[in-house]
């Protein structure tokens, strides 16, 4: 369960003040896949940052009864000049999980094989990307947040990425940002739309995708 209890959040750009979330007070259902839909700038981002404790809102709380991943996907930061062997274990240490269990996990399914003795700065992003993804499956969390994963490496290691992630949220929630209607239906059975900071929880995504659309024509604004 996560709840938004008068949620709200801010940012000055150039003299005007935004406002992305506004007084939100919402409980998002446990158990679901939720697609966060939104048109671009409307504050996904921000929104996940916030659940997960990455940056505070101005006003409000969010309270839940279980356990919060970081935001999944390129934005995540790992430390680098720290190799990814060293990274993987003060993770391991800052969560309390098993360390060699950890590392087993993420060596077999980011396959960087003698690059994880490496320091992270030499990574490519694709590198990166398997890593930060492989880290995030490796502990167990209640709610997985996804801001806009994308695929890495071949076609058979995106089944791969696809196939843990599900086995993952069947016994979790989790909350996913993708500008591509296509990947949250492969993962999400429900649906939240972010518009002028305020939520609409859907419990069919198809009906959040629709809402969005109708957002999009009657402002007559970009997509994503």
């Amino acid at each position: 369960m996560v709840r938004f209890e008068n949620l709200s959040k801010s940012f000055w750009n150039r003299g005007v003040r935004k406002q992305v979330i506004d007084s939100l007070n919402l409980t998002l259902p446990t158990g679901k896949s939720l697609g966060l839909i939104g048109r671009n700038g409307a504050g996904k981002s921000t929104l996940l940052d916030i659940i997960a404790g990455v940056q505070p809102p101005d006003t409000g709380r969010v309270i839940t009864d279980g356990t919060i991943s970081w935001p999944v996907g390129f934005g995540a930061s790992l430390h680098p000049q720290m190799t990814g062997r060293q990274n993987l274990r003060f993770v391991a240490r800052i969560y309390g999980v098993d360390t060699d269990g950890l590392l087993d996990f993420v060596l077999e399914f980011s396959e960087l094989g003698t690059q994880i003795d490496n320091p992270v700065k030499t990574y490519s992003s694709g590198m990166r990307a398997r890593l930060l993804f492989g880290l995030s499956m490796g502990i167990q969390f209640d709610t997985y947040l996804v801001d806009e994963i994308t695929a890495v490496g071949d076609a058979s290691f995106t089944r791969k990425s696809q196939a843990v992630f599900l086995d993952r949220v069947a016994n979790a929630s989790a909350i996913m940002v993708s500008h591509q209607m296509r990947k949250l239906k492969n993962f999400c059975d429900a649906g939240i739309v972010l518009n002028n900071g305020k939520l609409e929880y859907f419990d069919d995504l198809d009906d959040a995708i629709e809402r969005h659309e109708e957002i999009l024509r009657s402002t007559k604004l970009p997509a994503y």
